[in-house]
């Protein structure tokens, strides 16, 4: 288990530094999530560790967001004061969610018919 969490650390913290360093509007978790997607494509597969005590994490993943219930609190007048803008960026932050996946797919289905796979 502590080994999984230096894995997951340790990728954080790599975010973290290079997004700092280098002034990058990205949030380090981000980055650090993108350099581990860039590890485990290139090791071609999960580390054992990782595999075995990662879903047990993912079990308490609701616990992340009592930070961003609090934050709705403490931010309660600035987030009324703009909730037709939110509205908006939720909504259209939502559909292109749904339809960039969609269209990627659309796309790699028809490369794949057009190769006789």
């Amino acid at each position: 288990m502590i080994e999984s969490l230096i894995w997951l650390l340790g990728y954080q913290l790599a975010g973290e530094l290079v997004s700092r360093a280098c002034g990058l509007p990205i949030p380090g978790a981000v980055l650090g999530m993108l350099f581990l997607f860039i590890t485990l494509c290139w090791r071609r597969g999960t580390p054992a560790v990782l595999a075995s005590h990662v879903p047990a994490f993912l079990k308490h993943l609701s616990l992340l967001f009592i930070p961003a219930g609090a934050a709705v609190l403490a931010y309660r007048d600035l987030l009324t004061g703009h909730a037709l803008a939110i509205a908006f960026v939720l909504v259209a932050s939502t559909l292109v969610t749904l339809l960039v996946p969609a269209a990627v797919l659309r796309l790699a289905l028809r490369l794949r018919s057009e190769r006789g796979g």
